[in-house]
């Protein structure tokens, strides 16, 4: 993952209805979540969850099956586990560098 990819992750998952939306998803588990079961569970018009879905979608963090007359959202796990990758990669690697060195007495 480059910094521009998760910066735009990032972005998606900046505003808060987004990221109730992705939570929602991604507790859902594997075998994701109809679309209406969402819009229940967020409280929130269809228009609106489209947009904010339309959004996840671009920037490769939800995905949409349609199954017969259901459409199926579901988190993009391995989007979410670069992005968290990407955040901890370098944890604390410099930790050492940091410090000023001693004087001499």
């Amino acid at each position: 993952m480059n910094v521009e990819e998760a910066a735009k992750q990032l972005e998606a998952l900046g505003n808060p209805t987004r990221l109730e939306l992705y939570r929602t998803l991604v507790r859902a588990g594997h075998g994701g979540l109809p679309v209406n079961q969402v819009q229940e569970r967020l409280g929130i018009p269809a228009s609106t969850l489209s947009h904010h879905l339309q959004r996840l979608i671009r920037n490769g963090l939800v995905s949409q099956e349609r199954q017969a007359t259901t459409l199926i959202c579901r988190a993009v796990y391995p989007a979410m586990d670069a992005l968290l990758g990407f955040l901890g990669h370098e944890c604390c690697i410099e930790e050492g560098y940091s410090r000023a060195p001693e004087k001499a007495a």
